[in-house]
């Protein structure tokens, strides 16, 4: 039943004064805690209040709906894509499954996600977004939430090829990452990744950052995202998963793809890992045991020639005083 232009608050404080003191109980629990209200089954709502499940079905016909389901639905409008996630879950813990048909069933949507992203692709995108990391003075990184995690990865990927990369998704949150783009310049870049549940703060730096005069490159789900308007330019990562708000392997392969295309476009990129590579040497497993062989082993060559240098001089007088022995000239 609409609201007649109301919101469901809206609705439930009018009614107020016309409810049972059972139905007022559940008015004021549903208007203190809203969302949690709308992820809530009839049986679940009850308990929360203490009554019965009849009497959550007549509330919600006190309040002009049909019974529970619609007045929740109502309750839903406006948070669908921050649900959605918790209702995909409900609806797969509800089916009995095997631990392997979770494995399963979770690496068929990465492949899946996978696949829909390949034939997705923007071609002129993806040139443009290499273009664009490569010829910026600077790039910049940022992303919360889960993407926090991904743009540490994404700046990983892209540092051997770029002049500079800063991760603005660090441990001072928003507002440092405010500090560092309020010095972005029309030169540098700014990437941004986003997925569904969006954060806010991902938004409203971005929408600052292309502001002040920065370009904007967005990782994200779709031309719904709120990043696509304001993007000069934009890469889709299909990233949807069962049991969890995103498939974030799928992003993973998406950055991965990013920076394979910016390797490939760099200048002298195998000079560079092989640079990179030569630096590390010491922090790696494999390499850091052969290297500490050859480090020992040259020591120990130094040593022996050391040894014989100092041993030359007393065997050159060892065997002069043999010459000089009379023993010696007799024999």
């Amino acid at each position: 039943m609409p609201t007649n232009g109301h919101s469901i608050s809206e609705r439930i404080a009018r009614s107020l004064p016309t409810l049972t003191p059972a139905h007022r109980r559940m008015a004021e629990y549903v208007l203190a805690n809203l969302f949690r209200a709308a992820t809530m089954r009839i049986d679940e709502f009850a308990a929360a209040v203490e009554v019965s499940v009849a009497t959550a079905n007549r509330f919600a016909r006190a309040l002009g709906f049909d019974g529970y389901p619609q007045f929740r639905a109502e309750l839903v409008r406006g948070y669908e894509a921050t649900l959605a996630p918790v209702e995909r879950l409900r609806s797969e813990l509800e089916r009995p499954a095997t631990a392997a048909e979770v494995f399963a069933a979770s690496l068929e949507d990465a492949a899946a996600n996978a696949e829909a992203t390949r034939r997705g692709i923007d071609a002129a995108a993806c040139e443009r977004a290499v273009s664009a990391i490569l010829g910026a003075q600077r790039v910049y990184v940022a992303g919360f939430g889960a993407s926090g995690f991904l743009a540490g990865l994404l700046q990983h990927g892209l540092e051997m090829h770029c002049r500079m990369v800063t991760s603005v998704a660090g441990a001072g949150g928003a507002s440092h990452a405010a500090r560092q783009l309020f010095k972005l310049q029309p030169s540098d870049l700014l990437i941004v990744i986003a997925f569904p549940r969006y954060v806010a703060d991902s938004v409203e730096l971005a929408q600052r950052a292309k502001a002040h005069g920065g370009q904007l490159l967005a990782l994200t789900d779709g031309p719904t995202s709120p990043l696509a308007p304001i993007a000069d330019i934009a890469l889709y990562a299909q990233a949807a998963n069962r049991l969890s708000a995103n498939s974030d392997a799928t992003v993973l392969a998406l950055i991965e793809a990013l920076c394979g295309a910016v390797a490939h476009r760099a200048e002298r990129p195998v000079k560079a890992a092989a640079e990179m590579t030569e630096f590390l040497l010491p922090w790696l497993y494999g390499a850091a045991g052969v290297e500490r062989a050859q480090r020992a082993d040259r020591a120990n060559r130094t040593e022996l020639a050391a040894h014989d240098d100092a041993a030359q001089p007393i065997e050159a007088k060892a065997g002069a005083t043999r010459r000089r022995s009379p023993h010696t000239q007799k024999s």
